[in-house]
């Protein structure tokens, strides 16, 4: 779901966990970032069944992702995938934690 404007858009995302990031563009083909998200700014990943998945093309396969800026919403393709993300967030941002110790 976009940030200002209320209504949800595909989106590509990719994980770099050397650089920490994931980072997010209108399509795969697209060279320009639409934003980033950085692991040490990610405190919470969330599947939202009550706040906002009503809202979604697909409430089962919502989750959230949340920043001291903003919270993201996103909609994942199967339920494979959404657990892939997750995951994939949740751990890119302890290992972050990790890494500050």
């Amino acid at each position: 779901m976009g940030g200002k404007i209320k209504t949800w858009k595909k989106r590509w995302f990719v994980f770099d966990q050397n650089r920490r990031t994931l980072t997010y563009y209108a399509d795969k083909h697209e060279t320009k970032m639409k934003g980033v998200i950085y692991f040490q700014a990610i405190e919470e990943v969330y599947y939202d069944h009550l706040k906002n998945a009503h809202k979604s093309p697909n409430p089962s396969l919502t989750f959230s992702v949340k920043t001291p800026d903003r919270v993201y919403y996103m909609v994942a393709p199967s339920p494979e995938a959404m657990r892939i993300w997750m995951d994939v967030m949740v751990t890119g941002a302890e290992g972050h934690m990790h890494f500050m110790v």
